[in-house]
């Protein structure tokens, strides 16, 4: 299954293979204020459609994150976060026919970030590890 999402005003338009089952909801100053619904996949299941001259990319703290934004609308459909920078993380509420009302959301203290991926990661690992 692909799903495609985008920006409000359609310059900003991509394509994920898959569709979201489970997401995040951080805390966060940044995710607060975007109201932003984490669905962290692979880059490789990412395709930018259009709009790669329309985005504008946001940083601060580390840097390390880059949130990307469409420089028309100033919707954030998606971004490479600090914590999985291999990866992309796209606004579950940017894309379409996905109703963001019936999505498994897990809530992700951002803002004690750095335990809170600690505990992520730790979560991820005994979960594919293997059983005695």
């Amino acid at each position: 299954m692909v799903t495609r999402g985008g920006c409000h005003c359609g310059a900003v338009a991509f394509e994920v293979d898959g569709e979201p089952a489970e997401v995040e909801r951080c805390n966060c100053s940044i995710c607060t204020k975007k109201g932003y619904l984490h669905w962290i996949i692979e880059a490789a299941r990412f395709r930018l459609l259009r709009g790669s001259d329309k985005l504008a990319v946001y940083t601060f703290n580390t840097k390390a994150a880059k949130h990307y934004f469409c420089s028309a609308c100033g919707v954030a459909s998606f971004y490479i976060p600090r914590s999985d920078p291999d990866k992309v993380d796209v606004n579950a509420r940017c894309l379409d026919g996905i109703d963001p009302q019936k999505l498994h959301v897990v809530e992700l203290d951002g803002r004690n970030w750095e335990k809170a991926i600690e505990l992520r990661r730790k979560t991820a690992a005994a979960a594919v590890e293997p059983r005695k």
